[in-house]
């Protein structure tokens, strides 16, 4: 099995092949933390536009050359949603951390440690962008798992395994379980 990470800019087809709703079915586009008030075919557009320029709206992953999964990361001022939040805290107002909002993992490719090539890769997109400081926002999973709905924005014990560190928890919740907001500082 080839596993490679690559950023979303200039493979707008790799991410529209499960990112995209079919015709007439609902789904965020990955426009939840950008901007709501577009109705589908302007978050269709927006995302097209996003992954058509530098530094791109994420990255993606491809298991023997398939598009298999997506993870969200970009400077936060450009999360709309982020920036206006009341259950996540901003932190260190005069630096502009990228942040990991999201991560989808198509169907038939999930238990293969996926999420975990995403956020490396994530993490390495923001690095070679000019990052010094990425940040996360997951959810702490008692009983070890977590719903692939609630799941999205990754867990504790994945950011920790990747070297994030726990800032705060917040007072946001993904199915039922606390979210933290974790950080990893980039050498720079």
């Amino acid at each position: 099995m080839t596993i490679e990470v690559l950023p979303a800019t200039g493979r707008w087809e790799g991410f529209a092949e499960f990112m995209v709703p079919r015709e007439g079915a609902g789904g965020c586009v990955c426009m939840s933390y950008r901007d709501t008030r577009l109705d589908m075919a302007g978050r269709i557009d927006h995302m097209r536009n996003e992954c058509s320029r530098e530094p791109g709206p994420g990255v993606l992953v491809y298991v023997d050359g398939q598009a298999a999964g997506w993870c969200s990361v970009a400077p936060k001022s450009t999360y709309r949603r982020l920036l206006n939040s009341r259950t996540i805290p901003h932190l260190d107002e005069e630096r502009d951390p990228w942040a990991i909002v999201c991560f989808v993992v198509r169907g038939g490719y999930r238990r293969r440690g996926l999420m975990h090539e995403l956020l490396d890769g994530a993490v390495e997109h923001a690095a070679v962008h000019g990052a010094t400081l990425v940040e996360g926002y997951p959810a702490e999973v008692q009983a070890g798992r977590i719903d692939s709905t609630s799941g999205y924005v990754g867990t504790t014990t994945l950011f920790e395994a990747h070297g994030f560190e726990r800032v705060q928890a917040t007072s946001a919740h993904s199915g039922g379980a606390l979210r933290w907001l974790m950080r990893r500082e980039l050498g720079g």
